[in-house]
Protein backbone atom coordinates (compact mmCIF):
# COMPACT_ATOMS: atom_id res chain seq x y z
CA UNK A 1 0.00 0.00 0.00
CA UNK A 2 1.81 3.22 -0.69
CA UNK A 3 1.11 6.52 0.59
CA UNK A 4 -1.73 7.44 3.36
CA UNK A 5 -3.84 10.72 2.17
CA UNK A 6 -6.47 12.26 4.82
CA UNK A 7 -8.86 14.08 3.68
CA UNK A 8 -10.61 16.27 6.68
CA UNK A 9 -14.56 16.99 5.41
CA UNK A 10 -16.63 15.67 2.61
CA UNK A 11 -18.30 18.68 1.52
CA UNK A 12 -17.82 20.21 -1.93
CA UNK A 13 -14.10 20.52 -1.61
CA UNK A 14 -13.09 17.36 0.16
CA UNK A 15 -15.68 15.25 -1.97
CA UNK A 16 -14.28 16.54 -5.64
CA UNK A 17 -10.80 16.60 -3.85
CA UNK A 18 -11.34 12.83 -3.02
CA UNK A 19 -12.58 11.56 -6.72
CA UNK A 20 -9.82 13.27 -8.72
CA UNK A 21 -7.06 11.65 -6.40
CA UNK A 22 -8.38 8.56 -6.74
CA UNK A 23 -9.41 8.93 -10.74
CA UNK A 24 -5.30 9.82 -10.95
CA UNK A 25 -4.09 6.91 -9.07
CA UNK A 26 -4.62 3.40 -8.55
CA UNK A 27 -5.50 2.00 -4.87
CA UNK A 28 -1.50 0.28 -4.66
CA UNK A 29 -0.43 4.23 -4.98
CA UNK A 30 -2.24 5.55 -2.20
CA UNK A 31 -4.54 5.16 0.26
CA UNK A 32 -7.33 7.94 0.87
CA UNK A 33 -9.62 8.44 3.81
CA UNK A 34 -11.92 10.92 4.21
CA UNK A 35 -13.38 11.52 7.72
CA UNK A 36 -16.60 13.82 8.63
CA UNK A 37 -19.23 13.36 11.21
CA UNK A 38 -22.28 12.71 9.64
CA UNK A 39 -23.86 11.16 6.45
CA UNK A 40 -25.82 14.09 5.19
CA UNK A 41 -24.32 16.19 1.99
CA UNK A 42 -26.33 19.33 1.20
CA UNK A 43 -26.29 21.08 -2.01
CA UNK A 44 -25.56 24.29 -0.11
CA UNK A 45 -26.63 26.60 -3.40
CA UNK A 46 -29.74 25.55 -3.35
CA UNK A 47 -30.38 26.78 0.27
CA UNK A 48 -30.48 30.39 -1.68
CA UNK A 49 -34.04 28.97 -3.11
CA UNK A 50 -35.74 27.04 0.27
CA UNK A 51 -37.39 30.25 1.42
CA UNK A 52 -38.96 31.39 -1.89
CA UNK A 53 -40.45 27.80 -2.61
CA UNK A 54 -38.31 27.14 -5.44
CA UNK A 55 -36.46 24.09 -3.78
CA UNK A 56 -37.36 21.21 -2.14
CA UNK A 57 -35.69 20.78 1.13
CA UNK A 58 -35.47 17.20 0.59
CA UNK A 59 -33.99 17.20 -2.38
CA UNK A 60 -31.10 18.60 -1.34
CA UNK A 61 -29.39 16.50 0.47
CA UNK A 62 -28.01 13.04 -0.25
CA UNK A 63 -25.35 10.61 1.08
CA UNK A 64 -21.70 11.87 1.81
CA UNK A 65 -20.39 8.25 1.00
CA UNK A 66 -22.57 7.60 -2.07
CA UNK A 67 -21.15 10.69 -3.55
CA UNK A 68 -17.24 9.22 -3.19
CA UNK A 69 -15.35 6.68 -5.78
CA UNK A 70 -14.90 2.95 -5.05
CA UNK A 71 -11.90 2.56 -3.65
CA UNK A 72 -12.13 5.50 -1.16
CA UNK A 73 -12.09 4.79 2.45
CA UNK A 74 -15.26 6.77 4.73
CA UNK A 75 -14.31 7.19 8.67
CA UNK A 76 -17.45 8.85 10.36
CA UNK A 77 -15.99 10.44 13.24
CA UNK A 78 -16.07 14.02 14.61
CA UNK A 79 -12.14 15.14 14.58
CA UNK A 80 -11.03 16.43 18.20
CA UNK A 81 -7.69 17.97 16.74
CA UNK A 82 -4.65 17.63 14.64
CA UNK A 83 -1.05 16.98 16.17
CA UNK A 84 1.05 18.56 13.09
CA UNK A 85 4.57 17.47 14.40
CA UNK A 86 2.92 13.45 14.70
CA UNK A 87 1.14 13.90 11.45
CA UNK A 88 -2.26 12.41 13.17
CA UNK A 89 -5.57 12.93 13.57
CA UNK A 90 -7.35 12.41 16.63
CA UNK A 91 -10.78 11.10 17.53
CA UNK A 92 -13.57 12.64 19.79
CA UNK A 93 -14.40 9.44 21.50
CA UNK A 94 -11.18 7.80 20.85
CA UNK A 95 -8.56 6.61 18.26
CA UNK A 96 -6.64 8.07 15.42
CA UNK A 97 -5.57 8.22 12.41
CA UNK A 98 -1.87 8.81 10.90
CA UNK A 99 -1.23 10.35 7.72
CA UNK A 100 1.68 11.34 4.70
CA UNK A 101 -0.41 14.32 3.44
CA UNK A 102 -3.55 15.75 5.17
CA UNK A 103 -5.81 17.98 3.21
CA UNK A 104 -8.08 20.56 5.33
CA UNK A 105 -11.28 20.56 3.70
CA UNK A 106 -14.31 21.16 6.30
CA UNK A 107 -15.00 24.74 5.17
CA UNK A 108 -16.48 27.21 6.81
CA UNK A 109 -18.91 27.39 10.01
CA UNK A 110 -21.99 29.38 11.30
CA UNK A 111 -21.19 31.75 14.34
CA UNK A 112 -24.67 33.19 14.99
CA UNK A 113 -23.87 33.25 19.23
CA UNK A 114 -20.70 35.79 18.33
CA UNK A 115 -23.19 38.86 17.84
CA UNK A 116 -25.00 39.81 20.54
CA UNK A 117 -28.70 39.57 20.76
CA UNK A 118 -28.41 37.62 17.09
CA UNK A 119 -29.62 34.35 18.70
CA UNK A 120 -31.67 36.15 21.47
CA UNK A 121 -35.35 37.16 21.38
CA UNK A 122 -36.75 36.92 17.19
CA UNK A 123 -34.15 34.66 16.57
CA UNK A 124 -36.50 31.91 14.13
CA UNK A 125 -39.70 34.18 14.14
CA UNK A 126 -38.39 37.80 12.49
CA UNK A 127 -34.59 36.88 12.82
CA UNK A 128 -33.56 34.62 9.93
CA UNK A 129 -30.69 33.40 7.98
CA UNK A 130 -31.13 30.85 4.74
CA UNK A 131 -27.24 29.58 5.29
CA UNK A 132 -28.64 26.39 6.95
CA UNK A 133 -31.46 24.14 6.02
CA UNK A 134 -33.28 24.78 9.37
CA UNK A 135 -33.10 28.58 9.07
CA UNK A 136 -33.99 28.75 5.09
CA UNK A 137 -36.74 26.38 5.93
CA UNK A 138 -38.68 28.89 8.56
CA UNK A 139 -37.60 31.31 6.41
CA UNK A 140 -40.17 30.45 3.93
CA UNK A 141 -42.33 29.96 5.92
CA UNK A 142 -42.08 33.71 7.33
CA UNK A 143 -42.07 34.97 3.85
CA UNK A 144 -45.44 32.99 3.59
CA UNK A 145 -47.18 35.31 5.58
CA UNK A 146 -45.88 38.50 5.10
CA UNK A 147 -47.82 40.85 3.71
CA UNK A 148 -46.00 44.26 4.21
CA UNK A 149 -42.90 45.66 6.65
CA UNK A 150 -39.27 46.21 6.57
CA UNK A 151 -37.66 43.48 5.10
CA UNK A 152 -33.51 43.89 5.62
CA UNK A 153 -30.88 41.72 4.17
CA UNK A 154 -27.57 42.01 5.70
CA UNK A 155 -24.02 40.32 6.00
CA UNK A 156 -22.77 40.68 9.27
CA UNK A 157 -18.80 40.72 8.54
CA UNK A 158 -16.62 39.18 6.04
CA UNK A 159 -15.60 36.53 5.06
CA UNK A 160 -18.98 34.72 4.22
CA UNK A 161 -19.50 31.64 1.93
CA UNK A 162 -21.04 32.23 -1.73
CA UNK A 163 -20.63 36.29 -0.97
CA UNK A 164 -23.16 36.94 -3.90
CA UNK A 165 -25.85 34.97 -2.54
CA UNK A 166 -27.25 37.77 -0.01
CA UNK A 167 -27.26 40.09 -3.41
CA UNK A 168 -29.40 37.15 -4.36
CA UNK A 169 -31.28 37.07 -1.86
CA UNK A 170 -32.44 40.46 -2.15
CA UNK A 171 -32.79 40.21 -6.34
CA UNK A 172 -35.10 37.06 -5.79
CA UNK A 173 -36.99 38.77 -2.39
CA UNK A 174 -37.88 41.57 -4.57
CA UNK A 175 -39.48 39.21 -7.61
CA UNK A 176 -40.92 37.11 -5.01
CA UNK A 177 -42.73 39.87 -3.34
CA UNK A 178 -43.82 41.20 -6.71
CA UNK A 179 -45.23 37.74 -7.72
CA UNK A 180 -47.38 37.62 -4.33
CA UNK A 181 -48.71 40.91 -5.20
CA UNK A 182 -47.20 42.68 -1.98
CA UNK A 183 -44.45 44.47 -3.63
CA UNK A 184 -45.38 48.11 -2.61
CA UNK A 185 -46.42 47.46 1.14
CA UNK A 186 -42.29 46.21 1.60
CA UNK A 187 -39.34 48.30 2.34
CA UNK A 188 -36.37 46.14 1.04
CA UNK A 189 -33.17 47.04 2.37
CA UNK A 190 -29.75 45.54 1.73
CA UNK A 191 -27.31 46.22 4.18
CA UNK A 192 -23.37 45.33 3.75
CA UNK A 193 -19.92 45.72 5.56
CA UNK A 194 -18.52 46.71 1.94
CA UNK A 195 -18.22 50.50 0.23
CA UNK A 196 -20.17 49.02 -2.37
CA UNK A 197 -22.95 46.26 -3.41
CA UNK A 198 -20.05 44.32 -4.10
CA UNK A 199 -16.05 44.18 -3.99
CA UNK A 200 -14.96 45.67 -7.35
CA UNK A 201 -15.24 48.43 -8.54
CA UNK A 202 -17.17 47.52 -12.05
CA UNK A 203 -19.41 44.97 -10.38
CA UNK A 204 -20.38 47.07 -7.83
CA UNK A 205 -21.45 49.61 -9.98
CA UNK A 206 -23.60 46.72 -12.30
CA UNK A 207 -25.03 45.24 -9.06
CA UNK A 208 -25.32 48.67 -7.45
CA UNK A 209 -27.12 49.81 -10.53
CA UNK A 210 -29.79 46.48 -10.61
CA UNK A 211 -30.40 47.08 -6.63
CA UNK A 212 -31.37 50.63 -7.53
CA UNK A 213 -33.40 49.59 -10.33
CA UNK A 214 -35.42 47.34 -8.20
CA UNK A 215 -36.34 49.70 -5.48
CA UNK A 216 -33.66 48.10 -3.01
CA UNK A 217 -31.81 50.53 -0.67
CA UNK A 218 -27.76 50.28 0.07
CA UNK A 219 -26.57 50.51 3.15
CA UNK A 220 -22.78 50.40 2.94
CA UNK A 221 -20.08 50.08 5.64
CA UNK A 222 -22.26 48.67 8.48
CA UNK A 223 -20.80 46.28 10.52
CA UNK A 224 -23.33 44.15 12.40
CA UNK A 225 -22.58 44.60 15.88
CA UNK A 226 -26.01 43.81 17.97
CA UNK A 227 -29.24 42.51 16.88
CA UNK A 228 -32.59 44.13 18.45
CA UNK A 229 -35.11 40.90 17.85
CA UNK A 230 -37.74 42.35 20.27
CA UNK A 231 -37.44 46.28 18.70
CA UNK A 232 -36.90 45.59 15.63
CA UNK A 233 -32.83 47.25 15.10
CA UNK A 234 -30.04 45.86 13.52
CA UNK A 235 -26.85 47.89 15.42
CA UNK A 236 -23.48 48.89 13.61
CA UNK A 237 -20.22 49.14 15.79
CA UNK A 238 -20.56 53.04 14.58
CA UNK A 239 -23.96 53.32 16.04
CA UNK A 240 -26.21 53.40 13.61
CA UNK A 241 -29.52 51.23 13.21
CA UNK A 242 -31.57 49.94 10.75
CA UNK A 243 -35.03 49.12 11.40
CA UNK A 244 -36.91 45.83 10.08
CA UNK A 245 -39.99 43.91 10.54
CA UNK A 246 -38.23 40.94 8.96
CA UNK A 247 -34.52 40.50 9.13
CA UNK A 248 -32.28 37.71 6.57
CA UNK A 249 -28.96 38.19 8.44
CA UNK A 250 -25.74 36.62 6.82
CA UNK A 251 -24.12 35.55 10.25
CA UNK A 252 -20.10 35.51 11.10
CA UNK A 253 -18.18 32.56 9.96
CA UNK A 254 -15.07 31.03 10.99
CA UNK A 255 -13.35 27.42 10.39
CA UNK A 256 -14.09 24.18 12.19
CA UNK A 257 -13.74 23.96 15.94
CA UNK A 258 -10.82 21.18 15.92
CA UNK A 259 -8.44 24.23 13.99
CA UNK A 260 -8.13 26.09 17.10
CA UNK A 261 -7.48 23.13 18.90
CA UNK A 262 -4.60 21.72 16.66
CA UNK A 263 -1.49 24.36 17.47
CA UNK A 264 -0.04 25.62 13.87
CA UNK A 265 -2.73 24.48 12.22
CA UNK A 266 -4.98 27.95 11.69
CA UNK A 267 -5.50 31.83 11.92
CA UNK A 268 -7.37 33.44 14.75
CA UNK A 269 -10.66 32.97 12.63
CA UNK A 270 -10.21 29.35 12.34
CA UNK A 271 -9.01 29.25 8.38
CA UNK A 272 -5.99 27.41 7.24
CA UNK A 273 -3.13 29.63 5.86
CA UNK A 274 -1.63 28.00 2.49
CA UNK A 275 0.04 29.68 -0.18
CA UNK A 276 -2.04 31.32 -2.57
CA UNK A 277 -1.19 29.95 -5.62
CA UNK A 278 0.40 26.17 -4.69
CA UNK A 279 -2.68 25.54 -1.56
CA UNK A 280 0.21 23.96 0.96
CA UNK A 281 0.60 24.88 4.61
CA UNK A 282 3.93 27.40 5.13
CA UNK A 283 4.84 25.58 7.86
CA UNK A 284 4.15 22.08 7.29
CA UNK A 285 5.12 21.23 3.47
CA UNK A 286 2.57 17.79 3.49
CA UNK A 287 -0.50 20.11 4.96
CA UNK A 288 -2.95 21.29 1.84
CA UNK A 289 -6.39 23.13 2.64
CA UNK A 290 -9.03 23.55 -0.10
CA UNK A 291 -12.54 25.38 -0.46
CA UNK A 292 -13.71 27.49 2.40
CA UNK A 293 -11.50 26.05 5.22
CA UNK A 294 -8.60 27.78 2.94
CA UNK A 295 -7.76 31.48 4.43
CA UNK A 296 -6.94 32.64 0.80
CA UNK A 297 -7.78 35.49 -0.39
CA UNK A 298 -10.57 34.15 -2.98
CA UNK A 299 -14.29 34.17 -2.74
CA UNK A 300 -15.51 31.28 -0.67
CA UNK A 301 -17.83 29.59 -3.12
CA UNK A 302 -18.55 26.40 -4.64
CA UNK A 303 -16.45 27.42 -8.26
CA UNK A 304 -13.21 28.07 -5.75
CA UNK A 305 -13.21 24.77 -4.86
CA UNK A 306 -13.13 23.20 -8.28
CA UNK A 307 -10.73 25.24 -9.96
CA UNK A 308 -8.58 24.39 -6.76
CA UNK A 309 -9.09 20.96 -6.84
CA UNK A 310 -7.03 20.45 -10.69
CA UNK A 311 -4.10 22.26 -8.56
CA UNK A 312 -4.46 20.64 -5.02
CA UNK A 313 -4.65 16.84 -6.47
CA UNK A 314 -1.44 18.05 -9.32
CA UNK A 315 0.21 19.26 -6.21
CA UNK A 316 0.23 16.19 -3.95
CA UNK A 317 1.45 14.08 -6.60
CA UNK A 318 4.40 16.07 -7.05
CA UNK A 319 4.95 16.68 -3.12
CA UNK A 320 4.69 12.68 -2.78
CA UNK A 321 6.82 12.59 -5.84
CA UNK A 322 9.98 15.11 -4.27
CA UNK A 323 8.91 17.61 -7.16
CA UNK A 324 8.43 21.27 -7.00
CA UNK A 325 4.79 22.14 -6.54
CA UNK A 326 2.85 24.08 -9.23
CA UNK A 327 1.96 27.52 -8.91
CA UNK A 328 -0.96 28.22 -10.68
CA UNK A 329 -3.66 28.46 -9.00
CA UNK A 330 -4.92 32.45 -9.47
CA UNK A 331 -7.90 33.17 -7.80
CA UNK A 332 -10.29 32.25 -10.32
CA UNK A 333 -13.88 32.68 -9.29
CA UNK A 334 -16.97 31.96 -11.17
CA UNK A 335 -20.72 32.88 -9.90
CA UNK A 336 -23.95 33.26 -11.61
CA UNK A 337 -25.95 35.68 -9.75
CA UNK A 338 -29.59 35.08 -9.89
CA UNK A 339 -31.01 38.12 -10.57
CA UNK A 340 -35.44 37.15 -10.16
CA UNK A 341 -37.76 37.37 -13.05
CA UNK A 342 -36.04 34.55 -14.84
CA UNK A 343 -32.56 36.04 -15.60
CA UNK A 344 -29.74 36.00 -13.67
CA UNK A 345 -26.11 37.88 -14.40
CA UNK A 346 -22.34 36.13 -14.65
CA UNK A 347 -19.36 37.08 -13.13
CA UNK A 348 -15.35 36.03 -13.81
CA UNK A 349 -12.58 36.96 -11.76
CA UNK A 350 -9.45 36.16 -10.17
CA UNK A 351 -6.78 37.67 -7.83
CA UNK A 352 -5.37 39.65 -10.52
CA UNK A 353 -8.57 40.39 -13.07
CA UNK A 354 -11.98 41.75 -11.28
CA UNK A 355 -15.31 41.30 -12.68
CA UNK A 356 -15.38 42.52 -16.38
CA UNK A 357 -17.99 42.75 -19.10
CA UNK A 358 -17.87 40.53 -22.23
CA UNK A 359 -18.25 37.20 -22.15
CA UNK A 360 -17.40 33.48 -20.83
CA UNK A 361 -15.78 31.50 -21.53
CA UNK A 362 -14.29 32.99 -24.69
CA UNK A 363 -15.70 35.98 -27.19
CA UNK A 364 -18.42 34.06 -27.91
CA UNK A 365 -20.36 32.72 -24.78
CA UNK A 366 -22.73 33.65 -22.20
CA UNK A 367 -22.50 37.49 -21.03
CA UNK A 368 -20.86 38.51 -18.48
CA UNK A 369 -22.04 41.33 -15.85
CA UNK A 370 -24.94 41.88 -17.62
CA UNK A 371 -28.89 39.75 -16.90
CA UNK A 372 -29.88 37.21 -19.36
CA UNK A 373 -31.95 33.74 -19.83
CA UNK A 374 -28.96 32.19 -20.40
CA UNK A 375 -27.27 32.60 -17.63
CA UNK A 376 -30.28 31.99 -15.61
CA UNK A 377 -30.46 28.68 -17.34
CA UNK A 378 -27.22 27.87 -16.57
CA UNK A 379 -27.57 28.72 -13.06
CA UNK A 380 -30.32 26.04 -13.10
CA UNK A 381 -28.31 23.70 -15.15
CA UNK A 382 -25.38 24.27 -12.34
CA UNK A 383 -27.27 21.85 -9.92
CA UNK A 384 -27.23 18.69 -12.46
CA UNK A 385 -23.41 19.35 -13.23
CA UNK A 386 -22.60 19.31 -9.01
CA UNK A 387 -24.11 16.04 -8.57
CA UNK A 388 -22.72 14.40 -11.88
CA UNK A 389 -19.45 16.45 -12.48
CA UNK A 390 -17.87 18.46 -10.40
CA UNK A 391 -18.63 16.12 -7.26
CA UNK A 392 -17.06 13.13 -9.09
CA UNK A 393 -14.01 14.79 -10.09
CA UNK A 394 -14.67 15.22 -13.67
CA UNK A 395 -13.65 17.91 -15.60
CA UNK A 396 -15.73 20.51 -16.94
CA UNK A 397 -15.60 20.67 -21.27
CA UNK A 398 -13.63 24.19 -22.38
CA UNK A 399 -13.43 25.72 -18.46
CA UNK A 400 -10.26 25.02 -16.90
CA UNK A 401 -8.66 26.27 -13.73
CA UNK A 402 -6.45 29.72 -15.07
CA UNK A 403 -9.74 32.30 -15.43
CA UNK A 404 -10.13 32.88 -19.35
CA UNK A 405 -8.85 36.07 -20.30
CA UNK A 406 -10.36 36.32 -23.73
CA UNK A 407 -13.89 37.61 -24.41
CA UNK A 408 -13.44 40.23 -21.23
CA UNK A 409 -13.26 43.99 -21.79
CA UNK A 410 -11.54 45.84 -19.78
CA UNK A 411 -12.87 48.85 -18.46
CA UNK A 412 -11.82 52.30 -16.95
CA UNK A 413 -12.68 53.18 -13.84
Amino acid sequence: MGKHIVILGSGTAGTLTANRLRRNYGEDECRITVIDQDDDHLYQPGLLFVPFGLAQPRHLVRSRTRQLHDGIEYKRARIDRVDLEARTVHFAVGGWLTYDVLVVATGARLLPEETEGLTGPGWGEKVFTFYDLPGAIGLHHALERLDGGRVVVNVADLPVKCPVAPLEFAFLADWYFQRSGVRERIQLTYVTPLDGAFTKPVAAEALGGLLEQKGIDLVTEFTLGEVDGEGGRLMSYDGREVPFDLAVVVPLHGGAEYVGRSPGLGDELGFVPVDQHTLQHPAHPEVFAIGDAAGLPASKAGSVAHFEGEVLVHNIGRFLAGKPLDASFDGHTNCFVETGFHKALLIDFNYDTEPLPGHFPAAVGLPLLKESYANHLGKLAFEWLYWHSLLPGRELPGIGSEMPERGKTPVST
